[in-house]
């Protein structure tokens, strides 16, 4: 059979013909060409991105005892937003360490460079195949951005198959919560070491202060200079008592019966009595060897050895505390929304991009001309 022409078709494509023959070079230069290259490129060449998402949070067992219920949507870091540690997360996946740890088995060298991905978009192809060069590659296609708002963190990956981008999103937020099981580890070390440090310092100030103390009270000859002069001084009382007694029944006798030979042995008797006060006396208070001297040096030695053993309890006590928040994980990562596997591409937006050149080709035009008109003009 043969084709059937009708009129109007011909007179309609002749039509077409004189009206591209009247148009401008530069129209054609400015929005013909570029936007029959962008209808190329978006129709034949651009490969269909896929995008999957995750959104998870960075709580702090800490923060959440003190708000807990409907009210810690509201109170802020109280609610166990973690920032500095979300922050750290944040900047971990998009490193150049994470990178290396997504891509241990090749993952995501071999998504960026499969043959079916148009050229213009393939990993290495227009372009360096370098470690850096795979950086920055990385880093325009994997995205994660914090709400301070929410205290949410959205994780964003681009790649050109649907399990390329769900698989590298896993494994990025499995190395996020290995960074924060990290920080955990280091914190919990860190706090268990420092603690220990205090006890065996504590321990050998109480140590040193209790030798000091041994070593004063047998230079000295004393156990307790305080107690032991209070008996001293229940003695020297006593003696006392006794020296009254006997000086009234010896000041009686010389006044009844001097010639009595009991005035005499009394006598002695004072005067024994006497002798042994003052010697008492002496040991209380008679010099620097005296319990009174040894008093001061005493009770700085023995105030030492106490103040130490008080800090030793208290080093021991917050060594069991430290050891009970050991025990429990201070930060972890809450996953809100795991990683899904899309089943549409997102991108490009094809219709989008060949509209937008030609109305910018359109806009570019019009400033075109007005310009060579207004150079016209001022010639004329």
């Amino acid at each position: 059979m043969h084709d059937v022409v009708y009129p109007n078709d011909g007179v309609r494509l002749s039509r077409f013909r004189d009206y591209l023959s009247k148009l401008k070079p530069s129209f054609w230069a400015i929005v013909v060409i570029p936007t029959s290259i962008a209808i190329i490129y978006y129709g034949l060449l651009a490969s269909d991105v896929y995008t999957s998402d995750s959104y998870f949070v960075v709580k702090s067992s800490q923060r959440e005892k003190s708000v807990t219920g409907f009210a810690s949507f509201f109170a802020g870091e109280g609610a166990g937003g973690s920032t500095d540690e979300v922050h750290a997360v944040e900047e971990y996946l998009k490193s150049r360490d994470a990178l290396r740890d997504v891509n241990k088995d090749g993952l995501v060298t071999n998504a960026f460079t499969r043959s079916s991905i148009s050229i213009f978009d393939r990993f290495g192809k227009l372009g360096s195949d370098s470690e850096e060069a795979l950086y920055k590659y990385f880093s325009k296609r994997v995205d994660s951005t914090y709400d301070g708002g929410t205290f949410v963190a959205h994780l964003k990956v681009q790649a050109y198959t649907p399990d390329d981008a769900f698989e590298i999103n896993r494994r990025l937020l499995n190395l996020g919560e290995s960074l924060v099981n990290r920080l955990n580890q280091r914190s919990r070390t860190d706090l268990v070491r420092y603690a220990e440090k205090e006890v065996d310092e504590a321990r050998a100030r109480a140590a040193t202060a209790a030798m000091a103390l041994s070593t004063y009270r047998n230079k000295r000859g004393v156990v307790d200079p305080e107690k032991q002069a209070a008996v001293q001084i229940q003695l020297v009382t006593k003696l006392q008592d006794e020296l009254i007694a006997n000086q009234t029944q010896l000041d009686q006798l010389r006044q009844f019966t001097p010639e009595n030979p009991q005035v005499s042995v009394l006598q002695e008797r004072v005067a024994s009595i006497r002798r042994q006060m003052s010697t008492e006396m002496q040991k209380v208070a008679g010099g620097a060897q005296s319990l009174a001297g040894s008093v001061a040096g005493y009770e700085r030695v023995q105030m030492d050895s106490e103040f130490a053993a008080k800090q030793l309890a208290s080093a021991m006590a917050s060594l069991e505390d430290a050891k009970n928040e050991a025990r429990r994980q201070q930060i972890y990562v809450e996953r809100i929304v795991a990683p899904n596997k899309p089943d549409a591409a997102l991108y490009p937006k094809r219709l989008k991009g060949v509209v937008s050149v030609l109305l910018l080709g359109l806009v570019i035009y019009g400033i075109f001309q007005l310009l060579v008109a207004a150079i016209f003009e001022h010639r004329q």
